[in-house]
């Protein structure tokens, strides 16, 4: 497991960070890119250690709020911070669970103040302006190497705003999704999940046309040549900003975790229940899905102005 979070090329995380990684991949079932993160983040701690000269078994409270210190002073964000110090203090939990040292520096340090920020979201108009640019792009192109790009991108985007599919969901998705009679795909998301999201018929079609360009013997609905074999997140957010700029979007605006965002919001917005929109995305947790809830303050608010019977003139 260590190894393959490691990569090829990096050099093999120390004894502690590789049993915690097998841990969280063992007893709470992250995924590769999750235990990537933590990999990165916990070589952060490890390197302004060695940098502050304290061995990792003489860390104490003094030492994490240094850390924290430092991190601000590179310029992080509150909630990458945070979520950086959130990491350390797992690490540091589990190695004084496990034996691995006599106490747990980080219960008295806490992290640093971030509010509440809300999800980007772009508006149903501007999210079918970008499909319409897309299929337009689908249409024009003759060659068949841009055409057969063009129907990829218009596949891709059809599918996310269909399903919310995570980004690594959706690049990952087997040839047979695409050959799929029902009107449903089957996702095996974070932490070994399972669920069902509903297919539309643009979705299926585009899959129908991405589909007739996808080589038999590739086992990938959106096959590259990559490391995974199948197309990257960086590359379709790369040509995601292509199109967004020629639909006149701001391409710092459109990423495929902001079409994530966009299927959400717009779900809520026309009647969704917040459970239905959290077993959609694959959130194990309601609270996560409540970054949504300034929606559903939104509707509140003007099914009051609408239909409250002291609200005329």
């Amino acid at each position: 497991m260590s190894a393959a979070v490691a990569g090829g090329a990096a050099p093999p995380p120390s004894p502690e960070v590789a049993a915690y990684l097998d841990m969280l991949a063992a007893e709470r079932g992250a995924g590769a890119n999750t235990l990537a993160a933590y990999r990165r983040d916990l070589d952060d701690y490890l390197a302004y250690l060695k940098r502050a000269g304290i061995p990792l078994e003489e860390a104490d409270t003094h030492s994490l709020r240094a850390f924290v210190a430092d991190l601000e002073t590179r310029g992080l964000m509150a909630s990458s911070a945070a979520r950086r110090l959130s990491c350390v203090r797992g690490f540091h939990k589990f190695l004084y669970a496990e034996g691995y040292a006599e106490a747990d520096p980080s219960v008295a340090v806490s992290g640093p103040r971030r509010g509440r920020t809300l999800p980007k979201v772009l508006s149903i108009a501007e999210v079918d302006g970008l499909l319409a640019t897309a299929h337009a792009a689908a249409s024009a192109d003759e060659q068949p190497s841009p055409a057969r790009r063009a129907r990829r991108m218009v596949c891709l985007l059809e599918l996310l705003y269909a399903t919310g599919l995570r980004v690594s969901e959706l690049v990952a998705l087997p040839r047979t999704a695409g050959a799929t009679r029902e009107r449903y795909l089957f996702i095996k998301g974070k932490g070994g999940r399972e669920r069902l999201v509903p297919l539309t018929e643009a979705s299926r079609a585009a899959m129908t046309a991405h589909l007739a360009a996808v080589p038999e013997e590739s086992p990938w609905l959106f096959p590259a040549d990559s490391d995974s074999g199948h197309l990257t997140r960086q590359a379709f957010a790369r040509d995601l900003k292509a199109v967004a700029l020629a639909a006149g979007l701001r391409p710092d605006r459109v990423s495929p975790h902001v079409l994530r965002h966009a299927f959400a919001s717009h779900l809520l917005q026309n009647g969704a229940d917040l459970r239905i929109v959290q077993e959609l995305l694959g959130h194990a947790d309601i609270s996560t899905t409540q970054i949504y809830t300034h929606v559903l303050d939104e509707r509140l608010k003007a099914m009051v102005r609408d239909l409250h019977p002291l609200m005329d003139g």
